[in-house]
């Protein structure tokens, strides 16, 4: 899995942590069930603080997305969130996309880190007002 940090973005380093996982799942680059690398292991290789990793893993894990095994590591999710197995409105919403995207030729990898992208610019107001950049701890 590739992921890329840019510090020099608006948006803070976790949500663009967040997006990219998000987006390997989403192309299957990363499976139900597949390891992620520790927060201190992830954290060094991009050079970001490792409350930021901490903090992105929080929040997949409170959505759902992953899942926390103690002292064996942190997992994709076998069991997405209900909305992610294709009921309801927000899946509504991703057939209408990759309706969309399928008749403008995008691809399918394209098309998910469009919306990744498109997520992470959406930072919370929290994070607008402080003009957050650098890497959140915590």
């Amino acid at each position: 899995m590739e992921i890329r940090i840019d510090l020099s973005e608006r948006t803070p380093p976790y949500q663009q942590l967040r997006a990219a996982i998000l987006a390997a799942i989403g192309t299957r680059e990363l499976r139900p069930g597949d390891r992620l690398p520790t927060v201190r292991q992830l954290a060094g290789d991009l050079g970001i603080a490792p409350g930021t990793v901490q903090r992105a893993y929080a929040e997949l894990e409170a959505d759902g997305v992953l899942a926390s095994r103690g002292r064996r590591g942190t997992f994709v999710s076998d069991a997405p969130a209900a909305d992610a197995k294709g009921s309801g409105p927000l899946a509504d919403a991703a057939q209408r996309f990759a309706a969309a995207a399928e008749r403008l030729g995008v691809d399918p990898r394209t098309s998910i880190e469009a919306v990744a992208a498109a997520l992470a610019s959406r930072a919370a107001p929290d994070d607008r007002r402080t003009g957050s950049d650098s890497p959140v701890d915590g």
